[in-house]
């Protein structure tokens, strides 16, 4: 018995021993900071969108659209943003792979390629930051219309 228990305490101790120390300071830390005069000192970036969310009303089955999200970086450090990616492989983002400054503007380019898609169609960018939080969603609707050729010009005639 008295083995076990030097065993169990060993473990205990060795694992206990083995976690990483902390050595890096989280962004709640960060926030949670306070100056002399009681304010929170906040040195994060804030991505500010124009929109989140942008319909691109009706359009046709296999129509290649595209949108800019608009943004500013509304804090106090270098707004870095570490990825973007759509919800589906029809949905492409690309944005900016050098750092936003505190009160630079930036566009995360959305491209919707609407082929074999019909009907009203949600897709989403999923935007990788260094902010608090450091995820971002934001949208693109359309409404896609499946052409058809119900059209009597397009009928083929009798020879």
């Amino acid at each position: 018995m008295r083995v076990l228990s030097v065993i169990a305490l060993s473990l205990i101790i060795l694992t206990s021993s083995c976690k990483e120390q902390r050595t890096d300071i989280s962004t709640s830390d960060v926030m949670n900071t306070k100056s002399a005069d009681g304010n929170s000192n906040s040195s994060l970036p804030e991505i500010k969108f124009e929109e989140e969310t942008h319909d691109f009303g009706r359009i046709t089955q296999g129509e290649k659209v595209s949108y800019n999200f608009k943004f500013k970086n509304a804090g106090s450090a270098n707004l870095i943003i570490s990825s973007a990616s759509g919800s589906c492989g029809c949905t492409i983002p690309e944005y900016p792979k050098k750092p936003i400054l505190p009160g630079q503007e930036g566009n995360i380019n959305v491209v919707f390629a609407s082929e074999g898609k019909s009907g009203i169609v949600e897709k989403s960018v999923t935007v990788v930051t260094n902010c608090e939080p450091s995820t971002r969603i934001i949208y693109i609707k359309a409404n896609i219309i499946v052409p058809t050729s119900a059209n009597p010009n397009e009928l083929p005639t009798a020879h």
